[in-house]
C-alpha cells in the first residue's frame, strides 16, 4: 500500500528525530522515556523502593525509565491493553484497568498498600478528528484521576500527558481537589508543535 503524504512526512521526521536516535543509542523502547527524565529531573519524582504504577505502559518506554529509578527493592506495576515485553523490576497486568477483573488484580498486586507515585503517558487511537481525539483524551485521563484516588498514598503524586483544549482547564480544576499543586511541563522530547504537555500533581489529599 502506498504511503500517504502525511504518514510519509512522520516517517522522515521518525528517523531524524534526534530522541529517537538517542533511545536507539541507550537502549530504551521509546523516544518518550526521555520525557519522564526530564520531569524527574524537574520536579524530583522518583525514589530507590518506590511502589510505582505506569498506566497504558505499552511499549514500555516509561515503565524502562521507572524500573530503573526505583531499583531491586522497589517495584512498577504496569498496565496496557496491549502486550509488553518484559522489564527489570516491572510487573505487567495486561487488560483495561477499569474492568472489574483488572481492578481486582491491581488490588491484589498492592496486598492492602498503595502507590507511591502513578505516572501515564497514554493516548487515545488518534482518528484526525480533532474534537474526537480530543474528548477521547480527555476521557482517558477522567478513568486515570479514578484509579489515583483509589490506589494512590496520601501525599504522593501523579504525573500524566494531556493535549490542551477542549476539557483540559476542567480537568486542571478537578485536579487542584484532590491535590496541593498542579504544574504543567513541557519536556525537551515533548515536539513543539505538539498540543500535549505533561501534568505533574503533587501532595496527593485522600479525602
Amino acid at each position: 500500500m502506498a504511503r500517504t503524504k502525511s504518514s510519509s512526512q512522520w516517517l522522515r521526521r521518525h528517523v531524524t528525530d534526534p530522541f529517537v536516535k538517542q533511545a536507539q543509542k541507550d537502549g530504551y523502547r521509546s523516544r518518550s522515556a526521555y520525557k519522564l527524565i526530564e520531569l524527574d529531573q524537574k520536579d524530583k519524582l522518583f525514589r530507590p523502593g518506590m511502589r510505582v504504577m505506569d498506566l497504558g505502559s505499552a511499549p514500555g518506554g516509561w515503565s524502562q525509565v521507572a524500573g530503573r529509578l526505583v531499583g531491586a527493592k522497589g517495584r512498577v506495576l504496569a498496565t496496557d491493553i496491549l502486550p509488553m515485553d518484559p522489564l527489570a523490576n516491572v510487573d505487567f497486568i495486561q487488560g483495561d484497568f477499569t474492568d472489574d477483573a483488572i481492578v481486582q488484580q491491581i488490588h491484589d498486586w498492592l496486598q492492602g498498600a498503595k502507590f507511591d507515585l502513578i505516572v501515564s503517558d497514554i493516548a487515545p487511537n488518534i482518528t484526525g478528528i480533532d474534537s474526537a481525539d480530543q474528548a477521547s483524551s480527555m476521557y482517558f485521563l477522567e478513568l486515570a484521576l479514578d484509579t489515583v484516588r483509589k490506589t494512590l498514598k496520601p501525599g504522593a503524586a501523579f504525573v500524566a500527558k494531556m493535549f490542551q483544549g477542549e476539557g483540559s482547564d476542567a480537568y486542571l480544576k478537578e485536579l487542584r481537589k484532590s491535590f496541593e499543586k498542579v504544574s504543567i511541563r513541557k519536556p525537551a522530547a515533548s515536539r513543539p508543535e505538539s498540543r500535549e504537555v505533561y501534568i505533574v500533581a503533587k501532595g496527593f489529599r485522600d479525602t
